[in-house]
């Protein structure tokens, strides 16, 4: 790893962390993991250092996902401990995150999907600005929306978790406060005030809320009725059903957009979540990480790298759908490396 594709740096009392590959989107790299974790221990251990902020480089993203280029590479060879080591380093920092003892502020201005997801939002605040665009766009690639999704996407308001996990939807900055995404907005034109503020603040959250500004209306608020309609049916195939039998264009815009994805990452993604609302975080991080290790080496997986990142065509071939009984036997799956463990 160069060292600039992630840097580190004090002001006054902030640790701060830039994500620096703006040319892949900050895109999150094994090598800026095991950079990124053992300087948050080091912070955490630091009486000087009061709060952390995360940025990603450049105005575009935040970070875009994981390095899912080189975890397709692995995949296809075979090379199924790369994975392993990729997965559960990552899980394992997102965990530091979601325990971290101090305030954690990531700034998550520009694209946010996927690993860029699993540094942010379970940190203690998650600060939108003008450019941020959310999604967990998993299972348009073959995947589940992973690095916590089973915790996060269950928690927030109504059903609106499993239409971000089962669409790979795109919110801006009102619908990320309106899920519970974001903390607060703040305009891109002031991150900088807001850095050097929070360098000298005493209360993390006093300076966040003095910041924090009105985004506009949620979009999602107008589309919560059907969403939550559609979305607590009992299967993957039930929402469907209840998308299809709506005579609105919302829902078919949205049925449609399932249906283009992978229908086996579809019904993992609704078991996924599921069952992450009954667990705690460290449950659903042991199950996403059993879930990696069946469905990363999976055809749908390569298939789904394959039109989107390599050949960009757009046009998956998808496998036919694993049947429930499949399904629920990859949660039960012991990988042959072992559980994860923490």
């Amino acid at each position: 790893m160069s060292e600039a594709e992630i840097l580190f740096e004090r002001q006054g009392g902030l640790g701060r962390i830039v994500l620096n590959r703006p040319k892949a989107l900050n895109a999150l790299t094994l090598d800026q993991v095991h950079a990124l974790h053992p300087q948050l221990e080091a912070w955490a251990a630091d009486d000087a250092v009061t709060v952390v902020v995360i940025e990603g480089a450049g105005e575009k993203a935040f970070c875009a996902g994981g390095d899912i280029r080189a975890l397709y590479d692995a995949a296809k060879a075979g090379q199924m401990e790369h994975v392993a080591t990729f997965y559960r380093d990552e899980y394992r920092l997102n965990r530091k995150i979601k325990t971290y003892g101090k305030p954690y502020v990531a700034m998550i201005d520009g694209i946010v999907m996927g690993g860029g997801v699993g540094v942010s939002v379970h940190g203690r605040y998650r600060v939108a600005g003008d450019r941020t665009l959310f999604a967990m766009p998993e299972t348009g690639i073959g995947f589940f929306p992973d690095v916590g999704g089973a915790y996060f996407l269950p928690r927030c308001p109504g059903q609106l978790g499993m239409y971000l996990g089962l669409t790979g939807a795109r919110l801006k900055a009102a619908d990320c406060l309106y899920a519970g995404i974001a903390t607060h907005f703040v305009p891109s034109a002031r991150k900088d005030e807001v850095r050097a503020a929070l360098a000298e603040a005493e209360d993390v959250k006093a300076v966040l809320d003095a910041f924090h500004a009105d985004p506009g209306p949620a979009p999602l608020a107008a589309r919560r009725d059907l969403i939550d309609r559609c979305f607590a049916a009992d299967s993957y195939d039930g929402v469907l059903a209840a998308l299809a039998v709506e005579d609105d264009a919302f829902a078919a815009d949205t049925l449609a957009a399932i249906n283009g994805k992978s229908p086996t990452a579809g019904k993992v993604a609704f078991e996924q979540i599921r069952r992450g609302a009954a667990l705690d975080f460290d449950a659903c991080m042991a199950m996403e990480f059993r879930l990696s290790q069946v469905y990363a080496p999976a055809a749908d997986f390569i298939e789904g790298i394959r039109a989107v990142i390599i050949d960009k065509d757009g046009k998956p071939v998808w496998a036919e759908p694993a049947s429930t009984e499949a399904v629920a036997r990859a949660f039960d799956t012991v990988p042959a490396c072992g559980d994860l463990s923490f």
